[in-house]
C-alpha cells in the first residue's frame, strides 16, 4: 500500500518525534506516531489545515513524500467518535498489535488517515520516503480570471 506524507524537509523520517512530543489529532503526546494519508491529495488538505496563515504564508521547504509498505491497516470503527477512536489508537499503539492503524479521514472521508507505529517490531522494514519539492504556493496559484478574459466579455 503507498502511503503519502506532506512534511518539511526536516521532519521526513519516520521516527514518530513530532507526535512523541506534541501528540496527534488520535494519539496522546509522549508516544511516536507517524501519520500518513492513503492519497495524496489528502495530504496536502491536511497540510492545509495547518497553515494559519493560509497557503501564501507556508514555508518552501515542503516535500511530498511516499512510502509503500506491505501491510494492512488495522480499521479504527467507522462509527467511533474522537474519544473513542483516541481511545482505540492509544489501545492500539501500547499494544503494539500491528504496523499501522487507519481511520476514514474527517477532511475527505473517501479516504483514510493511515497511522504508522515506529515502536511496532517490522517498522524497521518501512522505506524511508521517496520525495520531491512542494509549493503550496504553485499548486494553488489561482490565475488572474479577469485579467485572461477582459476582451471576451
Amino acid at each position: 500500500m503507498r502511503l503519502w506524507r506532506l512534511t518539511r524537509s526536516a521532519h521526513v523520517a519516520l521516527d514518530g518525534a513530532g507526535t512523541l512530543r506534541h501528540g496527534g489529532r488520535y494519539s496522546p503526546p509522549g508516544v511516536p506516531v507517524v501519520n500518513f494519508a492513503s492519497e495524496a491529495g489528502l495530504a496536502v488538505l491536511v497540510g492545509l489545515r495547518y497553515l494559519p496563515d493560509g497557503p501564501a504564508s507556508a514555508a518552501e521547504d515542503y516535500v511530498l513524500g511516499w512510502t509503500d509498505v506491505a501491510a494492512t491497516p488495522e480499521r479504527v470503527p467507522d462509527d467511533a467518535d474522537e474519544e473513542q477512536a483516541r481511545a482505540f489508537v492509544t489501545a492500539w499503539l501500547a499494544d503494539r498489535r500491528s504496523l499501522l492503524a487507519a481511520i476514514r479521514s474527517r477532511v475527505l472521508p473517501e479516504a483514510d488517515v493511515v497511522m504508522l507505529n515506529p515502536l511496532h517490531p517490522a517498522a524497521h522494514r518501512v522505506s524511508p520516503l521517496t520525495t520531491r519539492p512542494f509549493s503550496f504556493t504553485q499548486c494553488l496559484h489561482v490565475p488572474p480570471m479577469r485579467e485572461r478574459y477582459r476582451g471576451a466579455l
